[in-house]
């Protein structure tokens, strides 16, 4: 397998043992994995996140550089449900030596959305209960790297699920201020699913789960009849997708006489710059609420970024 023969160039281009520092080393694929966990962890742990701001997952092809920091790592947290695709052989071999959790996998399938035979939607963060349960199975998995901070990181995975549990509250009174009628989030690809049906808003793509997909002429007609007929007010695009197609939708919508904006950008597949407030997992969901809450006549003051600190 070409995923195996890379592995083993990488290694003997520079020994996993020389990349260690004394504390653990875990990478994550995505940052909705690796910040928060980066949080709980402390310095018990060292964690990084492989993919950056806007990047997008379903489309990324691993470089040397990242085959080279997987391989180094002492455990890999991924998403898994086939949202990493390009990673997906690499992360297999590196399963293959008990070096793999795949986060979202770890969630029974009865608690998540379809998608193919095979795989259910991938994007499980964009539900916070669901994605503090998912990462109760990467600390589990952490703590066992190291013992002696078990306590510690069960301790601050606590206090950050109660600090979640207040930014699911926010989230879901500003989708309640939306009027009923304007309750429909129509967006570049299908990535809100999950966030649909934990606060009850309609939810519409132009791509699919993966953008990988294409969007066919009648889907996009399809969505303009919709924003037309129930007057919508506003489309979003998102940092890691092109907008390109959410255009389309505002520029059919004004041909049949209805003017749609561009209600804001909202984080996806990506959250926002490391080290900024939406590059955090309570900043990228805040923002996300925040805007589409305002964009659609609803009432939103803006989660506290100080609340959302350790």
């Amino acid at each position: 397998m070409r995923t195996i023969a890379l592995l083993v160039m990488v290694a003997l281009g520079g020994s996993a043992a020389t990349a260690r520092a004394a504390a653990p080393t875990v990478l994550a694929t995505i940052a909705q994995i690796g910040q928060p966990l980066a949080v709980i962890a402390g310095d018990c742990v060292r964690v990084g996140s492989l993919l950056g701001e806007g990047v997008d997952p379903h489309l990324y092809q691993p470089t040397r550089a990242d085959m080279k920091r997987l391989l180094a790592a002492d455990l890999v947290l991924a998403n898994g449900h086939n949202l990493e695709a390009g990673l997906r052989r690499a992360l297999d071999a590196l399963a293959g030596q008990g070096k793999v959790l795949f986060v979202a996998e770890s969630l029974e399938r009865g608690r998540l959305l379809p998608w193919s035979d095979y795989h259910s939607d991938p994007h499980v963060w964009m539900d916070p209960a669901l994605w503090r349960d998912a990462l109760a199975a990467a600390v589990a998995r952490m703590a066992a790297l190291v013992p002696d901070c078990a306590t510690t990181m069960t301790e601050r995975a606590q206090a950050h699920a109660a600090r979640l549990a207040a930014l699911d509250a926010y989230t879901a009174a500003a989708m309640d201020s939306i009027p009923t009628g304007r309750r429909v989030l129509v967006t570049a690809h299908d990535a809100f699913a999950y966030f649909g049906r934990r606060y009850a808003i309609e939810l519409h793509g132009v791509q699919g789960i993966s953008t990988e997909s294409e969007a066919g002429l009648a889907r996009i007609e399809q969505l303009v009849r919709l924003l037309v007929d129930r007057r919508i007010p506003a489309v979003f695009v998102e940092t890691s997708v092109s907008d390109r197609l959410v255009e389309a939708l505002i520029e059919g919508a004004a041909a049949a006489g209805h003017t749609v904006r561009i209600g804001g950008t909202l984080f996806s597949d990506a959250m926002g710059a490391p080290g900024s407030y939406r590059g955090t997992y309570f900043g990228m969901l805040d923002h996300n609420a925040t805007t589409i809450a305002r964009a659609l006549g609803g009432r939103a003051a803006g989660f506290s970024p100080d609340f959302a600190k350790d």
